[in-house]
């Protein structure tokens, strides 16, 4: 089976690997040839995903996996494609398709009889078979369900651990029609192994959906229902803090009850999926209103942050302020709309120098994002921690004698309330 995946990314390349140590011939398509030529000589282009650079090796010996640059052949030899590259948004939260509006059309050119084509990039709802379908069958001169098949399959998986969630998360096939998802899941079967799950209504596996419009919902609805979570522990931490109360005190308290799972309040929501997908359904749905809420929250934090330092320590221009933590998340080297950047933002707005410090980014990396470079602690006047990685859960305050604050964004260090030299805030 010859299948080629669109896309040699964070998810692009694992996925890729992982159907050529299936048994699978694999062509990865991308557009830079720095990517493809680290490929092809065994190297990960980005180094952090778990035993990626292990198995990549492993690929590239045995010959299961090349990759390329060229779409015209990359296609016409494929039994399957799988379509891995990102649908970005533009500054009004508004979907971008121009880049696979034209992939769709273009590949229309050159797919075989018979090929499966499977969307894993998330989507709106009905984008696969009204938008990028029509194009396909356009370009091709052949009909989908009879001449060529699509299904919409979400990618569910974290960076750095994305082999294992590929086993952990049954794998969601939906598409354009019943033909098609059934080709799908005869796919799909064929690349994945499964660990058994005792918590599922079904064996875990690959689910068959109704339609691709299914699928595509499930993917939005997961990561819009973490977005909508935080959005409400943020605003229970605003309104806990009014209050005097602890807000992860409660937090605990109420998740005791086994149907109460609060997520914990925070700085910032980043990353590629949650501050994205749920603008999908805001965008196609007008009458949005909690969604949209919740959205509008997440992205205020980093300016609810630097109001609260305001309120407390006054006017931030010329101040030296060091931001914990540039990834979105921790124990990764990814900062895709990471809270970080906005802080960087905000601050510079305000006037102050900006420094930062993450174990995932050297000084270099962290000028070339518009800081001021790495923390010197014989002149940052304040901290504000964002990014929760290991290495900051022994923060030595000692070293750090002359600031005058201490912004907390995950609440993690609540022992720094005790010391006196300098002012603790946190939500």
């Amino acid at each position: 089976m010859n299948v080629t995946v669109i896309g040699m990314g964070k998810i692009g390349l694992p996925l890729a690997v992982n159907f050529a140590r299936h048994g699978a011939k694999v062509t990865g398509l991308d557009l830079q040839e720095g990517v493809v030529s680290q490929i092809n000589a065994g190297i990960e282009p980005f180094p952090g995903e778990k035993d990626l650079g292990v198995f990549l090796k492993e690929c590239i010996a045995e010959k299961t996996l090349f990759a390329s640059t060229d779409l015209e052949a990359s296609v016409v030899e494929a039994d399957v494609l799988v379509i891995c590259i990102p649908l970005i948004v533009d500054s009004a939260g508004n979907p971008d398709f121009k880049n696979i509006d034209q992939l769709a059309s273009d590949m229309g050119k050159f797919i075989s009889k018979g090929a499966l084509i499977c969307f894993e990039t998330t989507l709106p709802v009905g984008t696969t078979k009204t938008r990028f379908t029509p194009a396909i069958e356009a370009s091709s001169g052949l009909q989908v369900g009879e001449d060529f098949f699509v299904v919409f399959s979400p990618e569910r998986v974290l960076t750095g651990r994305v082999f294992e969630d590929l086993k952990s998360y049954p794998k969601l096939v939906g598409g354009v029609t019943d033909e098609c998802t059934a080709r799908g899941v005869e796919f799909y079967t064929s690349v994945f192994d499964f660990e058994p799950r005792t918590d599922l209504a079904r064996p875990n596996g690959v689910w068959p959906m109704k339609n691709a419009e299914a699928a595509e919902f499930a993917k939005v609805a997961e990561t819009t229902y973490r977005d909508v979570n935080i959005g409400l522990a943020n605003e229970f931490a605003m309104y806990a803090a009014e209050k005097n109360i602890d807000i992860h005190e409660v937090v605990e308290a109420s998740n005791s009850q086994p149907f109460s799972h609060i997520h914990s309040p925070g700085i910032s929501v980043g990353g590629h999926c949650i501050p994205v997908y749920p603008m999908f359904y805001i965008w196609d749905n007008k009458d949005s209103k909690i969604v949209s809420a919740a959205r509008s929250q997440n992205k205020n934090m980093p300016q609810l942050a630097i109001n609260k330092i305001k309120s407390q320590i006054g006017e931030l221009k010329g101040l030296s302020i060091g931001i914990l933590g540039v990834s979105y998340r921790p124990g990764v080297r990814e900062a895709t709309f990471s809270g970080a950047l906005d802080l960087l933002r905000l601050l510079k707005q305000e006037g102050a120098n900006v420094y930062a410090h993450d174990p995932y980014y050297n000084n270099s990396e962290l000028l070339s994002m518009g800081f001021a470079g790495s923390i010197s602690i014989e002149e940052v006047d304040g901290l504000i921690l964002h990014t929760n990685h290991k290495d900051y859960d022994e923060i030595q305050i000692s070293n750090y004698e002359r600031i005058k604050f201490f912004y907390d964004g995950r609440a993690s260090h609540q022992q720094f309330k005790k010391f006196t030299s300098f002012e603790y805030i946190s939500l």
